[in-house]
Formats: C-alpha cells, sequence, structure tokens
C-alpha cells in the first residue's frame, strides 16, 4: 500500500519506518527541504537522530507526492496543523484514508486535532494516539497504541496498516476521550516536571498525575467523552509515559520551570515543541467555558501565561479547600 507521512518531527519519523517495516511504498512528507539530502545521504533524521530510516523511505517536499496515498499520516505540530492539512488536502485521493497523530488543542478555537485536519480537507479523520515515545517506537520497543474513529472501518483500516509484533492497536469509537486525554496529559506532564524541578518526590507526581487524570476526564465528560477511554491507553496511559520519562519533553520543560526558568527560556533549552504549554491555555479557556473545576490546568495556565510564582501556584494547589477523593471525578 502507498503511504505519506506528512510531517518528519519524531513521531512522523518513527511512524514512517514503522510503516516502512511493514512493508508498505511510504514517502515522508517535510517541511524542511535543506534537510532531505542530509538524510537520504546519512539515513538519519535530526529529529530522531538513533532511528535508521530504512532505504525503501521516499523523502519529499513536494506535497503532491502524496498523490495515490491509500493512507496519509497528518504528523505536523498542533500550532501549523490547519495550514499543512489544507495545503495538502489538494493531493489527498478521494478513497484516501486520514490520520491525525498530533496531540493537543488548537488555539483559539480549542479544536481537537483530528477536528482541525477534517476542517482542512473535508475528510473524516481518524485519531492515532497513546503512550508512544518516538525514541522507543522507532527501534521497535513494544507499544500499544489506539485508533479512535466514529467509522469501525475506517479504525480497523488504520489498525492493520501500524500492527506489528512489536506494536499493538486498539479501535476504540471515542475520538473525544482519546484526544482530548492525549492532548491534556501534556499539562499534567509539565506540571509533574515542575515538581521535579522543585524537588518534590514520587509522592507528589503520583498525587499530581491521579488528581490531573480527575480532571482532565471531568472536562472531556462534558465535552462528550466516554469516561472508560480515560482509563485505557489514550488517558492513564499516555499520562503515566508522558510523566515519568526523560523522552517527554513536557516533562523536561516542567523541570526547568520548576527550577526557576521561564517558560520561553525552558522550551528553547528543550529544543523541540513543548505541546503542554499550548495546550494549557486551550484546557484552561475550554474549563472556564464549561464551568469546569480544572484546579492543576489552572495552576499551570497562570505560571506559564500570566506569570505565577511556581512555588506560590504549587502550595496553593496543596491548600485548597478539603474534599472527598469521588466527589465529581469524572471517570469512576
Amino acid at each position: 500500500m502507498k503511504a505519506t507521512v506528512v510531517g518528519s518531527g519524531a513521531w512522523g519519523t518513527a511512524l514512517a519506518i514503522r510503516l516502512c517495516k511493514n512493508g508498505h511504498d511510504v514517502t515522508m512528507w517535510t517541511f524542511e527541504k535543506d534537510l532531505i539530502p542530509e538524510m537520504e545521504q546519512t539515513r538519519r533524521n535530526p529529529r530522531l537522530p538513533a532511528a535508521v530510516l530504512p532505504e525503501s523511505l521516499k523523502i519529499s517536499s513536494d506535497y503532491a507526492c502524496i498523490q495515490g496515498s491509500k493512507l496519509v499520516v497528518m504528523a505536523s505540530p498542533s500550532f501549523p496543523a490547519r495550514s499543512v492539512a489544507k495545503a495538502a488536502a489538494p493531493y489527498i485521493d478521494e478513497d484516501a484514508v486520514v490520520v491525525s497523530v498530533t496531540k493537543g488543542l488548537e488555539d483559539k478555537t480549542h479544536l481537537r486535532m483530528s477536528q482541525v485536519v477534517a476542517e482542512a480537507t473535508g475528510r473524516d479523520v481518524v485519531a492515532l494516539t497513546g503512550p508512544s515515545h518516538a525514541e522507543e517506537v522507532a527501534i521497535d520497543v513494544p507499544t500499544g497504541l489506539l485508533a479512535a474513529s466514529y467509522d469501525q472501518k475506517k479504525a480497523e483500516f488504520v489498525q492493520d496498516a501500524f500492527m506489528a509484533d512489536c506494536l499493538r492497536v486498539y479501535t476504540s469509537p471515542d475520538p473525544v476521550g482519546a484526544e482530548l486525554g492525549a492532548a491534556l496529559k501534556n499539562v499534567i506532564a509539565l506540571c509533574a516536571g515542575i515538581t521535579d524541578g522543585l524537588g518534590c518526590g514520587d509522592n507528589t507526581k503520583a498525587m499530581l498525575m491521579t488528581r490531573g487524570l480527575t480532571e482532565t476526564a471531568r472536562l472531556g465528560v462534558a465535552l462528550g467523552a466516554k469516561k472508560e477511554t480515560f482509563a485505557g491507553l489514550a488517558g492513564v496511559g499516555d499520562l503515566i509515559v508522558t510523566c515519568t520519562s526523560m523522552h517527554s519533553r513536557n516533562r523536561r520543560a516542567g523541570i526547568l520551570i520548576g527550577q526557576g526558568k521561564d517558560a520561553e527560556v525552558a522550551m528553547q533549552e528543550v529544543g523541540a515543541v513543548v505541546e503542554g504549554y499550548y495546550a494549557a491555555k486551550s484546557a484552561y479557556e475550554l474549563g472556564k467555558a464549561q464551568n469546569i473545576d480544572m484546579p492543576i490546568t489552572e495552576a499551570a495556565y497562570k505560571v506559564l501565561y500570566e506569570g505565577a510564582d511556581v512555588k506560590e501556584a504549587f502550595l496553593g494547589l496543596m491548600a485548597r479547600q478539603k474534599k472527598a477523593e469521588s466527589e465529581d471525578a469524572g471517570w469512576l
């Protein structure tokens, strides 16, 4: 099957490698035209340096490379997702299955990435998500993903395209929950990094993750998600891997912020897109619009966008009024 991965970041590259290993005819589109000669010669991508690019993987900066593909994987970061999808749209065949693999929310509209791609391309879009570091998927570390769509056949098509001995793909009829879990866990992971930077311990992180999942699910259910989704791969699964690993850009940026660095400086030092920074604003605004209590997200927003002192924000969370754990938990 001919497939095109639109985006050459770490995640797009890892998925392109997986599709090649599965025997598909794969092209990876890249915005970074100047890097193509280097990638073709060295069979390495600076965005994912430890991984070897298969000889069969073609690389192009021309959107026309999408033509004829039965599978089109949209893998750009969240902030240019709409413009990239709009530019790609004229080259997507009518019978192609389009899948979004970006974890985030669009600024101002607060749309999930599959919704953004759907609006820009006029297609139904499958969301592929789950606890998955590109660095590990690219070298065949056993991983589980979730293909979420209202269209079961399209979800199964994506499942079949990516399944391998080292990659299990489950299907789900709940793209709302799958994508919100994936996007909002980045905010919680950034906060988990902040607790590391502040010198807190494992107890603190466990508390933060659990309460973060609660407010994520609370918002998700209010927006139409199924509460069970947050107990699965796209919920607690993705939360665990992103909050605990140093592969996580969100956690690494949070550590720097907890150590006293400005958010912009922290992201520059990480050197790649920190989706939790952008998602914090959308999540905060969505929570306010839905009248959902999201104290961790609100504290993150104030630190990231209003210059609140990170230590005071953390102490404010600890000093909140006492309550029962199951009170309006959202996912129990």
